[in-house]
């Protein structure tokens, strides 16, 4: 087993893990442990851009206002203004890295800035329809050209190391870093470190349909929560209204954006009401209602008609608008032949962003010493029961800088790890049963969209839960008697994510954003985070 010693350990190489890196790494030797390459994260995946108050005609005020009509008053707000509060600064440090954000197109105007659902201003700022893979390449850049900075590729984190794995038992939790499997050498390495930043992103792979990218297994999730941490909200999973319907291309995602500027849902023709638009019919906001009004409505109509998809048309738009808008997706479509100057696009929700997580204040600390987290993989009070659209890349900015700055400010305090104990390979063997673990990864994901969807009933929540624990013994069972291999370390964590939010949504008795039940149409009077306590 390799020991690679570090002032800081960061689990993650997505917007949250780099910022949080390339902040520390000022005076801290740092460690960033991605699991597949730099970005394989959803960082890369995003399109539509990042929420800032940058317009003199905007205001903060406002930015908070829509964060928390979104978020169906779950949000903290003093998280809320800290995160709005803190994003024009967040802009500028991406800017100075060389991201290349759209230029103005009126006098005075420095970024292009455009709107997307829930927002009553354009203070959206992008890169065309690409914006997440600019940022990425613009931090992997500065984070390979930085001397301070190690990244390693290809591991597969476990488990964190608390204050259990040392040498000296100690019963405080502390947390030294991680134990990850090396996919090159097959071998467990151990990570060490004074503190230790989780940004691993959210767990959309815990559903059948997802935007989420392969990776997005839950995994910092089930690993704070085994080692101790609480976490919030759950239940509260965002289904983007929009992913393009297409049986062999599974997971791409056709940005807000579109809607943004002009695009119309509509019913496909032949059936009643074909060719026209239906959102009207469920919200004064029509196209530019929040994500989870949008994606029930979509879900409504999908099922009341016997549909596969609905229309998403900008093809009364001119071509040029649509090509210098969506160069992205123009071309990824038209690949599929898909013209959308001239037609619409098949589309239908799938789960997008997790909105609860690990429990974290605003220094990004959680509840075990050494142990911060920044990003999806969090509950940080911002999103509340429904994300805004493009906050969740400005969320991994402040929040990867709020922890590096904290564990720099507080460094002093920080006691140095003990000798800790090398993962025990000598007790397992290889497994000939292997189709065990893609049986379970396939039948968790299709009981989760069938049970745990966008719209659920206390009788399928139910039935999720039996199957979820009958499934987690036999995993158990499987884990402590054979090598752990990346597939096996993913179905552990995606099973332990699973159940937390089938238990998070049996516990909410009301309707509330994204958590929609019929047993429960109403929304309480008071609005009351999900907090489980390990």
């Amino acid at each position: 087993m390799g020991l690679h010693q570090f002032d800081v350990v960061i689990i993650g190489s997505g917007a949250a893990g780099l910022s949080a890196a390339i902040t520390l790494a000022q005076d801290k030797k740092v460690a960033v442990l991605a699991k597949g390459p730099l970005d394989g994260g959803s960082t890369n995946w995003a399109q539509g851009g990042i929420a800032a108050v940058l317009d003199a005609g905007d205001s903060f005020e406002s930015h908070v206002e829509d964060t928390m009509i979104a978020g169906a008053g779950l949000n903290n707000r003093e998280t809320v203004e800290f995160v709005v509060g803190n994003a024009p600064a967040a802009i500028e440090r991406l800017a100075g890295l060389g991201v290349p954000f759209n230029v103005g197109e009126s006098f005075g105007e420095r970024w292009h800035l455009t709107r997307e659902g829930g927002h009553s201003h354009r203070r959206i700022v992008h890169v065309d329809d690409a914006t997440g893979a600019a940022v990425q390449r613009a931090l992997v850049k500065a984070a390979e050209a930085n001397p301070n900075i190690t990244l390693f590729t290809d591991m597969v984190v476990i488990d964190l190391i608390t204050s259990r794995h040392g040498e000296k038992y100690s019963g405080d939790g502390h947390v030294w870093g991680a134990y990850a499997l090396n996919r090159k050498t097959k071998h467990v390495d151990a990570f060490v470190g004074r503190a230790t930043v989780l940004a691993t992103g959210g767990a959309g792979r815990t559903y059948l349909f997802s935007t989420a990218p392969r990776g997005a297994t839950g995994d910092g999730i089930a690993m704070a929560w085994r080692a101790g941490c609480r976490v919030s909200n759950m239940e509260m999973n965002q289904f983007h209204p929009t992913c393009l319907y297409n049986l062999e291309v599974k997971n791409f995602l056709i940005t807000e954006a579109m809607r943004g500027e002009g695009g119309l849902l509509k019913l496909p023709p032949g059936v009643p009401g074909g060719g026209k638009r239906f959102m009207d019919r469920f919200d004064p906001r029509g196209e530019l209602a929040p994500r989870d009004v949008v994606a029930r409505a979509i879900d409504h109509e999908i099922k009341r008609l016997g549909l596969d998809y609905v229309h998403l048309d900008i093809s009364h738009k001119p071509p040029e608008f649509i090509k210098e808008h969506f160069p992205t997706i123009y071309a990824r479509l038209l690949d599929l032949d898909i013209d959308i100057t001239k037609e619409p696009v098949p589309v239908v929700p799938a789960q997008h962003y997790t909105c609860g997580g690990v429990v974290i204040d605003l220094d990004g600390r959680t509840d075990l010493p050494g142990l911060y987290a920044a990003g999806e993989v969090t509950e940080s009070g911002l999103h509340g029961a429904n994300r805004l659209a493009s906050n969740s890349l400005l969320e991994c900015f402040v929040f990867g800088e709020a922890s590096a700055q904290h564990i720099r400010a507080h460094w002093g305090e920080m006691p140095a790890p003990p000798a800790i104990r090398p993962w025990d390979e000598s007790r397992v063997t290889d497994s000939d049963e292997e189709v065990i673990v893609q049986h379970n990864w396939k039948e968790i994901r299709r009981f989760m969209w069938d049970y745990v969807g966008i719209v659920r009933t206390t009788k399928r929540l139910e039935r999720a839960q039996h199957r979820v624990n009958l499934l987690a013994q036999e995993v158990d069972e499987y884990y402590g008697n054979f090598r752990v291999t990346p597939d096996l370390i993913e179905l552990r964590n995606l099973l332990e994510v699973a159940r937390l939010i089938v238990r998070s949504a049996l516990h909410r008795k009301e309707s509330r954003g994204l958590h929609y039940t019929l047993d429960y149409p109403e929304m309480l009077p008071e609005a009351i985070d999900t907090v489980l306590v390990p």
